[in-house]
């Protein structure tokens, strides 16, 4: 591949291809010059829910042969072969390898899917692109801000795609909602943004301390976080509710739509981050992230608000995870599932729009046999994983670039840093320090445990 990525103005790419996408297929996507006969020798880190969904999304859409997967969870593991040779054309099961670094190290991947806990990905997504493969790693990139800096340096250094799992950005009704109303200015100026999740998703239990399974590799699994004693299988959701493995609701739920936000307005780094909140409510249970959190990211003369709260009622049921853009002449609410556009006053012949989310059932009867799939992201993830595919032969940038998945991802873990300080930061990329915060910028960086090293140096 020519080295192209290090010449492409990120906002011009993504206004430009963003703009000049249809919605009614995905040849209409300007994907059709993919060269479909090329086949992508595949890996998957973290065979769970989402891996497994990401990789299966992946096949739907082009020619691949998963050759190797790894996880900790021999149980889950074997599972996850046994599925990826009823899904793949040539019907093979894929190498199983317990330990990453080793499945690297054979160099045959052109792709690695990391799908595993958020402590992971910047170890294995770096490890993955110095092996050649390009990488498409889940959201948050990682859990703390340095992390994120070593993530895109090594993706430069190595001239690898690397796209990142906020596919928000490839939702169907949402690029027709960047398009025909963002741009097209109907909002028109812009200068308040609410986010919110009001998801009763925080995790409460209080299990009692067991044995660690004879098929589950607990100190692997821990890797380079804290190692909590252990209470049970934590990939089935109950790592989440940790902040040694993640930054909490704001780093699994704001940064998707902090990132859709981004996107639609064309805005990069934030000029403050303010944040406050806590565990205000359920307190009976072991999870340390906060259930109510209001944090304030500012940008010039816009303040983007995000609120969450595990308890309680949403403020609008009708959109429970979702982002509002208040313009002066209108405001655009949107979510997973839908969009609605409200023009305010008298506004010409401007009508209220409302638009739901496409699902390709028809096209993909298998998605509906396929367990704990999420129908209204699946049509999101398939577009998101042809950009990745059109990027990796075009020598160009995805539409979300490791870049564009670092500024959501390090903003989100700055407000819990502000929270945890209770005072406002600035964060400067270039430097790489909170300005003129000396103990913040410390917290840039977590110690890791044992022997594993942290990538920022």
């Amino acid at each position: 591949m020519e080295n192209k990525l290090f010449n492409i103005n990120r906002r011009n790419f993504i206004k430009g291809a963003s703009a000049s996408l249809a919605l009614s297929s995905f040849g209409a996507y300007g994907f059709e010059l993919m060269n479909r006969d090329k086949s992508y020798r595949v890996g998957l880190i973290g065979t769970g829910w989402y891996g497994k969904s990401d990789l299966f999304r992946l096949i739907q859409v082009t020619n691949v042969e998963v050759i190797s997967i790894c996880d900790v969870d021999t149980h889950m593991m074997a599972e996850a072969a046994t599925l990826i040779s009823q899904r793949q054309k040539s019907g093979k099961k894929p190498r199983e390898y317990s330990d990453y670094r080793k499945m690297l190290a054979e160099k045959d991947l052109d792709i690695v899917l990391i799908g595993s806990p958020d402590h992971w990905h910047a170890l294995q997504a770096i490890e993955a692109v110095k092996s050649g493969a390009h990488v498409y790693v889940q959201k948050p990139i990682s859990v703390d801000v340095l992390e994120g800096e070593a993530m895109v340096a090594a993706a430069r250094k190595y001239n690898r795609v690397v796209q990142v799992g906020t596919q928000r950005r490839s939702t169907p009704h949402l690029m027709e909602a960047k398009k025909n109303i963002v741009d097209a200015g109907l909002l028109g100026k812009i200068s308040h943004v609410e986010m919110c999740c009001y998801f009763h998703m925080r995790n409460n239990a209080n299990p009692p301390l067991q044995a660690v399974p004879d098929h589950f590799d607990y100190e692997m699994w821990t890797g380079p976080a804290p190692l909590r004693p252990y209470d049970g299988i934590p990939h089935k959701r109950w790592w989440r509710a940790f902040m040694e493995y993640g930054n909490g609701i704001v780093g699994d739920m704001c940064v998707h739509m902090l990132d859709t936000v981004r996107w639609m307005l064309e805005l990069d780094w934030p000029n403050r981050i303010s944040s406050t909140g806590g565990i205000l409510m359920d307190t009976s249970g072991k999870s340390n992230i906060s259930d109510t959190q209001t944090a304030i990211f500012e940008f010039d003369e816009l303040n983007c608000v995000w609120q969450h709260r595990t308890w309680g009622t949403p403020a609008d049921p009708e959109y429970p995870w979702s982002f509002k853009l208040y313009g002066e002449k209108g405001t655009l609410s949107g979510s997973t599932m839908q969009y609605d556009f409200v023009p305010h006053g008298s506004a010409g012949n401007v009508k209220a729009i409302h638009k739901d989310v496409i699902y390709e059932r028809e096209k993909y009867p298998e998605d509906l046999t396929e367990k704990d799939i999420e129908l209204n992201a699946a049509p999101a993830t398939r577009r998101h994983m042809l950009d990745f595919i059109a990027a990796i032969e075009k020598g160009t940038l995805p539409f979300s670039d490791i870049m564009e998945g670092h500024i959501s991802t390090a903003s989100c873990i700055l407000a819990n840093i502000a929270m945890e300080t209770k005072r406002p930061l600035i964060y400067n990329p270039t430097q790489k320090i909170i300005v003129d915060d000396e103990e913040a910028t410390a917290l840039l960086k977590r110690p890791y445990r044992g022997d594993w090293e942290h990538p920022y140096s």
